[in-house]
């Protein structure tokens, strides 16, 4: 049944889904292929192949095939899911008949943007350069790059914030290396497009979360999720004042199918769901409300938090509207995408 939100969608079990025919015959390759973003969409493309006799491939990059099997298995047949088992600095470039790139490979540990930035920089800008070579040699359709929110920097107002809005990024702040190199990266994505005809589509996503979160991920709103299952009380380390948006794995990958076919080359757009803006302190209380009814409560108790890698107070208020004229609609609100992350943890 159509919803109305453009011919690549409809609503199957009360959730809107991208139609995937669209991509049948044809081959994509997914890089950070066991992170959050990037096995829910390879999960898509398997269920989607086997519920309507699909031909979809993938090609999934991945440095452990031990954690690959556990999370896709290891029956599937080498024509829907095959694997590259590699460094993404270190992808091999050779014509593999790829036909879109999707690109989620990222480190987004903010301790480790403190504690080891020159990985986190030559890891986001090297492995980019890798896969758009790789794009140019198979002459693809689209490549799917994932950036973030962060290149605005640390807004300190509610205005909100379009692809054209300026940043504040302090530079010689070490915890900059993560959208610093997100900057350089969306630049390198353009220069190919300039210079090799590459089509490539930037993608600015808020903070993203739902099923498939691991239960010991270090991220703020899993720990959140922690302390709603165990019953414990939510201990914020800071006065929880910083704003933003969030978004359901579910919605995101939605975007991401979209982009690839909707998405003008060359061009970027924030990826959110504008209903959920919120601060930390209001998401915790959320939490301790709706999703652990009432038994804990939020504390809190401040530390200085920049030896967590945590961002400056901000207020980052995205405008999503540009992606939204393609026919995207977020259908997850934040506690929806809490209570689907817990009970998927709880699992």
């Amino acid at each position: 049944m159509s919803c109305g939100i453009g011919e690549t969608l409809f609503r199957f079990l009360g959730v809107v889904i991208m139609d995937l025919s669209i991509f049948n015959g044809k081959t994509l390759f997914v890089t950070g292929a066991t992170g959050l973003i990037g096995q829910t969409l390879i999960k898509r493309v398997i269920e989607f192949n086997r519920n309507n006799c699909g031909k979809i491939k993938v090609i999934a990059s991945v440095r452990n095939m031990e954690k690959a099997h556990g999370i896709f298995g290891e029956d599937n047949p080498e024509e829907e899911l095959s694997y590259v088992v590699s460094d993404i600095c270190s992808i091999p470039l050779e014509d593999m008949g790829i036909d879109y790139i999707v690109h989620t490979a990222s480190n987004t540990s903010s301790k480790a943007f403190v504690e080891r930035p020159m990985e986190i920089i030559e890891t986001a800008v090297g492995g980019t350069k890798r896969v758009l070579e790789l794009a140019k040699i198979n002459g693809i359709r689209a490549m799917a790059y994932l950036s973030t929110m962060e290149v605005y920097g640390t807004p300190s107002t509610d205005e909100k914030i379009d692809e054209s809005h300026s940043t504040n990024l302090d530079t010689m702040s070490v915890r900059s290396c993560y959208p610093e190199s997100k900057r350089m990266c969306e630049s390198i994505c353009a220069s190919y497009q300039k210079e090799y005809g590459v089509p490539t589509v930037v993608l600015r996503l808020t903070q993203t979360f739902g099923p498939g979160v691991q239960y010991d991920d270090g991220r703020v709103f899993a720990e959140f999720a922690r302390c709603a299952i165990e019953g414990r009380d939510i201990v914020l380390k800071t006065k929880g004042e910083t704003k933003r948006e969030y978004l359901h794995v579910d919605d995101a990958v939605n975007a991401i199918f979209i982009s690839l076919i909707k998405g003008c080359p060359g061009e970027a757009y924030n990826v959110a769901n504008e209903e959920t803006y919120c601060s930390i302190r209001e998401m915790a209380e959320l939490v301790a409300d709706r999703c652990a009814e009432g038994r804990i409560s939020v504390r809190i108790q401040e530390e200085d938090s920049s030896k967590y890698g945590y961002a400056p107070t901000l207020h980052m208020n995205l405008d999503t509207s540009k992606f939204r004229d393609l026919g995207w609609i977020p259908e997850h609100n934040l506690e929806e995408t809490f209570k689907d992350m817990i009970a998927n943890m709880n699992k």
